[in-house]
């Protein structure tokens, strides 16, 4: 199964884990059954529509998904994910 690292602010939905597992074959469906262990990421970092929010940036292996195939990206068993929210400052 795929590993997601956990960013800080979302720790508090995975009982703290910084690093969890979930099944899939693309980020979408990674996403979608992390919602089914950890009920309300997805909204964090989805919108209505199922497309990753626009300040929240998910990597595959280093390699942002948004130059790739967004939530239709391709995971592999051992692949690592990596969901980084957008830090503003000025």
């Amino acid at each position: 199964m795929p590993s997601v690292l956990i960013p800080t602010p979302l720790r508090k939905l995975t009982n703290e884990l910084d690093t969890v597992e979930a099944d899939g074959a693309t980020v979408g469906e990674v996403i979608n059954n992390l919602d089914k262990a950890f009920p309300g990421i997805r909204e964090r970092i989805c919108d209505e529509k199922g497309v990753i929010r626009r300040f929240v940036n998910v990597f595959v292996n280093g390699e942002d998904v948004r130059f790739l195939e967004e939530s239709a990206t391709p995971v592999a068993p051992k692949d690592e994910i990596s969901i980084v929210p957008a830090i503003a400052g000025g």
